[in-house]
């Protein structure tokens, strides 16, 4: 499993369009940490012609059939939530 850690800013404002609550119009994510899962273990042989190629599951399988080391994870480290600044 690949973890990829990140950090969300969102920037949050009210408009005529969206009365009532303030909504977010720009979400960052900033990647702060990859934990690599390793080398894929049930690599795909595909094959064109005369040409064979082994190939990585993720490159070829949907995710309910990749390997463990294939999948990847996003986790949230921290989400943070500012209002708009009045230029």
């Amino acid at each position: 499993m690949t973890i990829h850690v990140v950090d969300i800013e969102q920037v949050t404002h009210s408009c005529p369009a969206w009365p009532g609550e303030p909504h977010p119009f720009d979400t960052r994510r900033t990647v702060i940490h990859v934990i690599p899962g390793g080398p894929c273990r049930t690599p795909v042989t595909i094959r064109c012609g005369q040409v064979t190629a082994t190939i990585p599951c993720y490159r070829h399988e949907p995710v309910d059939r990749q390997c463990g080391a294939c999948r990847l994870i996003v986790t949230q480290h921290t989400i943070t939530t500012r209002p708009e600044v009045a230029a």
